[in-house]
């Protein structure tokens, strides 16, 4: 496949003609009636909640081998990040050479082996917790390769499964879906392990033969060994949902593995980038957005914690979640954060019937931006947590925005590779925002403190704490990211509706 130099033109196919007014009328319905896409969903929900599963039970595994230790637990998401630094764009080439429905369902299968090999470590004193350590980052850097083939696969069936029509909402559900299984796997892996264990306790009661033994044999299974066998039967069951699948438009073509095509293919892959500007806006939009933005979760909660005061009103009236709000009000600020996502992807394929992709992906970016820069300016609690709802809405304007942008522009040849390209770089922006704005937080608050001691004042009575400023520079970034995609993505004459033209 070739690109003639025209900074215009777009990687894609044809829109199918329909009335961009009633596009998103029915999306859901539709969606969740089409029984490929429901049941993608629905694999898709139960592999996310069993990857992130496995975090929220290996953090804590990884204090215990290693008290003290900070870049220990770190060193659990550099172990997820770091594929994408050095082979995110040959995975991208696997996601279009093979059949993308069996690579999900290998990838799940690999991933439910890979989660029993975490027993050896969660046992206690069967192996040195250095090589416990070790298992572990090698099992989770493993995994995570397959994550990276998993979530491109993902992206890049969807337009051959469902309606042009439903493609914003189809986006909108899958990326609610990814950020709910983020959360239900990191904050309820002990609620997961309560259930399991009390379902094997009921299994020993009730003598059903050879699994109440089994069961009674190994206590641990009780505990985070549990957790750990509760992943390999999610993955599984993801693998049994997504083997359902039906793909009606795939194109059938050989897709042989040959080292050589591989290597002109990742060469290809760049050579899109590099000729077709707007594409390649998109991408660097949303690279620097992820880098500034993820500032709003590595020194948000240190900034909630320092600078806000107060609490939500008329939360008295709900007293559980109030005493969840105020015993932990930094994690509670995520809810709103989460809350915001879900409400955007939810609502911007309505809003697609009126706009373009590209205005709602440039407006997204710019309205995370001043939604970061509000909760970095505010210090009443219940306010910031405004802003923090708007933020997530913008947030997820962005994803499914860019998302159905690049299912409609780019062909089926090499939309696997582009979205590979583009969880690569949501993963080391990321990456670079955890190891850059969080030193850099604390840095300058020590130096504001310093300062400001000397000075003969009260640190106690700082306004411009270190993590604001800090907060302050990274919405800057953010609000650049979106002036850099104003100029670079031509979202002025463009309509909804308005079709692509084969490069």
């Amino acid at each position: 496949m070739t690109l003639e130099d025209n900074e215009t033109a777009c990687i894609g196919e044809p829109a199918a003609d329909s009335d961009p007014v009633t596009t998103a009328n029915g999306g859901y319905r539709r969606l969740l009636s089409n029984r490929s896409f429901r049941n993608l969903w629905l694999g898709q929900t139960i592999s996310g909640v069993g990857d992130w599963l496995v975090i929220g039970l290996l953090i804590p595994l990884v204090t215990k081998l290693a008290p003290g230790s900070s870049m220990a637990v770190a060193g659990i998401m550099i172990a997820k990040i770091v594929p994408s630094l050095l082979i995110g764009s040959v995975l991208g080439v696997l996601v279009d050479r093979f059949d993308r429905r069996r690579l999900m369902i290998a990838c799940d299968i690999i991933n439910g082996v890979l989660c029993l090999g975490l027993l050896g470590a969660s046992i206690p004193g069967l192996v040195p917790a250095g090589v416990a350590l070790a298992l572990i980052y090698s099992i989770t850097f493993m995994m995570e390769i397959c994550n990276l083939l998993f979530v491109p696969a993902k992206n890049a069936i969807i337009p051959m499964i469902v309606e042009d029509r439903d493609l914003a909402a189809a986006n909108g559900l899958s990326y609610t879906t990814q950020q709910a299984s983020m959360l239900v796997g990191l904050l309820a892996s002990g609620a997961f392990i309560a259930v399991f264990a009390a379902l094997l306790k009921l299994i020993i009661a009730a003598q059903v033969p050879f699994f109440s033994g089994f069961v009674a044999s190994y206590p641990d299974l009780a505990g985070p060994q549990g957790g750990i066998v509760l992943d390999f039967f999610s993955f599984m069951l993801s693998a049994a949902m997504i083997a359902t699948i039906r793909v009606k438009r795939m194109e059938r073509r050989e897709r042989a593995l040959d080292l050589r095509l591989m290597g002109r293919d990742v060469v290809e892959s760049w050579e899109i980038l590099r000729d077709h500007k707007e594409l390649r806006a998109f991408l660097l939009s949303i690279g620097f957005a992820i880098l500034g933005g993820g500032a709003i979760v590595s020194v948000g909660l240190v900034y909630v914690q320092t600078n806000l005061v107060g609490g939500i009103p008329f939360l008295d009236l709900v007293p559980p979640i109030q005493r969840v709000a105020t015993q932990a009000p930094q994690t509670f600020m995520l809810v709103f954060l989460g809350l915001g996502m879900f409400i955007g992807a939810v609502v911007v394929p309505r809003i697609a019937q009126r706009l373009s992709l590209e205005l709602l992906f440039v407006a997204g970016i710019a309205g995370f931006g001043l939604s970061m820069l509000g909760f970095s300016a505010v210090g009443i609690y219940w306010i910031a947590a405004l802003f923090g709802t708007s933020a997530g809405f913008f947030l997820a304007g962005v994803t499914v925005a860019g998302n159905t942008y690049v299912s409609e522009t780019v062909v089926d040849e090499v939309r696997g590779r582009i979205f590979a390209a583009l969880e690569s770089i949501i993963r080391v922006a990321l990456l670079g925002s955890m190891v850059l704005t969080a030193p850099v937080g604390d840095i300058v608050g020590g130096i504001v403190r310093i300062v400001v001691t000397a000075s003969g004042g009260d640190p106690a009575r700082l306004v411009l704490t270190g993590p604001r400023i800090t907060l302050l520079f990274a919405s800057a970034i953010v609000i650049g990211a979106a002036f850099y995609a104003s100029r670079a993505i031509d979202w002025r004459a463009k309509s909804p509706g308005s079709e692509a033209t084969d490069a």
